[in-house]
């Protein structure tokens, strides 16, 4: 009988991919212990503080001794706050036994890629888009298929598009509006005529990843995929707290579950996590329940911050941006600097200090673009704009 010399990682795992956002952070935070003056536009998270009523809810909740395991779900009073809060949000009434509350927003996204993905099977996820969609689809074996997210719809999905690509293998939809990495929104009427033609295709499930529900401008109102009953016995409503109230670092959020599929994500949070942190979610139950100013405050911040960092790119050499509409990022046009997109945002952190993210790191349809995270101060904006500008006009590129 002849053993394995050593031990190997099933082949899933040569098919995983990563966020590449935190590889720049690593890199950026490299340098600026070396001495570099480093511009940060590429991580995405709030640079506010979380407010000070949520955090002293944590510390209470620790003081109380809320120090063991809670249910696998969430607590019931958050569990309500949450229904409570998407209710008043949406106008959609939403049972508490609907609400799992996760450790951040990807775990979602873990299990509803988990449930339906294996080999033989297609997920259709948007690209340009979160680059964890693909890499756990791969992961599972299913086929990944780019639904295109494209400029000149303003970086909304087209229905007809997205319709078009479903087929008998298809097993979930993602769907992610107000989007990272474009800040594109989908209009209703899109939204409209996308759910009317799912309903021709009761086999697909749907995950809408709004984590960014309450950051949108130009008084667009955000239409939620919760608010089309045709779809609710197969939708999976992925949102949380770590951009609404800069709690990135507290790895809270929560999903709605059919019930048809909710023991199975319970069960999945039983064999994986537990259970959530129990005195974070005390301070996620202060954060539905107390004043809400830092986030409308907060939001409005980023739109002042929009407007300086649109008006800015475009009038960057070879660079052109539409307007975003939505969540905190822009992602601007390059192909015109004659810059490839992952080499001109690693010049950028390299050379002159700002650091953004390459557009193929979302995707297939990425190359040509850049993103820019504009949860960063308005000074250091406009710094980074300038340096961004005095790199171009010093270094045309080659298309290369």
């Amino acid at each position: 009988m002849t053993f394995p010399s050593a031990p190997h990682l099933v082949p899933a795992f040569s098919r995983i991919g990563e966020e590449n956002a935190f590889a720049v952070l690593a890199r950026a935070t490299d340098l600026a212990r070396e001495g570099r003056d480093v511009i940060n536009l590429g991580i995405g998270q709030p640079d506010f503080p979380t407010p000070d009523h949520i955090v002293e809810a944590a510390i209470k909740a620790l003081r109380d001794g809320h120090h063991g395991y809670t249910p696998a779900t969430g607590i019931l009073p958050l569990r309500e706050a949450v229904a409570d809060d998407v209710e008043r949000r949406t106008g959609v009434a939403v049972s508490p036994d609907e609400v799992i509350v996760v450790p951040g927003g990807k775990v979602t996204m873990f299990m509803a890629i988990l449930m339906f993905g294996e080999p033989g099977a297609e997920i259709l996820y948007p690209d340009p888009g979160f680059p964890i969609y693909r890499s756990m689809i791969e992961f599972t074996g299913a086929t990944p298929v780019p639904v295109p997210i494209r400029e000149e719809n303003g970086f909304a999905f087209s229905a007809a598009e997205t319709l078009a690509l479903i087929t008998p293998k298809t097993r979930l939809l993602i769907l992610n509006s107000p989007a990272n990495p474009t800040g594109g929104v989908t209009p209703k009427a899109e939204i409209d005529a996308l759910v009317q033609g799912l309903e021709a295709h009761p086999h697909v499930a749907i995950l809408s990843d709004e984590i960014y529900s309450q950051m949108s401008y130009d008084g667009l109102q955000h239409v939620s995929l919760l608010s089309y009953p045709s779809i609710r016995d197969r939708l999976i409503l992925l949102d949380g707290w770590s951009k609404t109230y800069a709690m990135t670092g507290w790895r809270m959020g929560f999903s709605l579950w059919p019930k048809a599929w909710g023991d199975a994500a319970r069960k999945l949070a039983v064999n994986s996590y537990s259970c959530v942190n129990a005195s974070a979610q005390w301070a996620g139950l202060a954060a539905l329940t107390g004043p809400q100013d830092a986030v409308h405050a907060m939001v409005a911040e980023f739109d002042r911050r929009r407007k300086i960092v649109v008006d800015g790119l475009n009038q960057l050499p070879g660079v052109s941006s539409v307007v975003p509409k939505g969540a905190f990022y822009a992602f601007p046009n390059i192909r015109a600097t004659g810059w490839k997109a992952k080499p001109l945002a690693s010049a950028l952190l390299e050379k002159a200090g700002v650091a953004t993210i390459g557009g193929p790191d979302f995707g297939v349809h990425g190359e040509g673009y850049i993103r820019l995270s504009y949860a960063n101060s308005a000074e250091n904006i406009q710094r980074a704009l300038v340096r961004m500008g005095e790199f171009l006009s010093a270094n045309p590129g080659t298309g290369a």
